[in-house]
């Protein structure tokens, strides 16, 4: 296993720890604890990008229902074509 020194900073009310490049993660989001003998430990959580594409599926429908219901009533509405003089 290796061990890296690195910084602890404070970024608000809250610690910060810089994770050095060899430890990069994956993610944007941690599960933290605490072990039983005090250390921290940091569990990547996977991306959830399936909940985000479901999300994103469902604001395309709700808008493509908005759409065509514009679209209808546009159509309802119209006027009819005017009637103009050859020149």
């Amino acid at each position: 296993m290796t061990t890296v020194t690195t910084r602890v900073f404070h970024n608000g009310n809250s610690q910060a720890v810089r994770i050095p490049a060899e430890f990069r993660l994956d993610t944007d989001r941690v599960a933290i604890s605490r072990n039983e003998a005090g250390d921290l430990v940091l569990h990547p959580l996977r991306l959830r990008r399936g909940e985000a594409l479901l999300a994103a599926a469902r604001a395309l429908r709700d808008e493509d229902e908005a759409f065509v219901a514009a679209l209808e009533d546009d159509r309802c509405n119209a006027q009819p074509p005017q009637e103009r003089e050859a020149l």
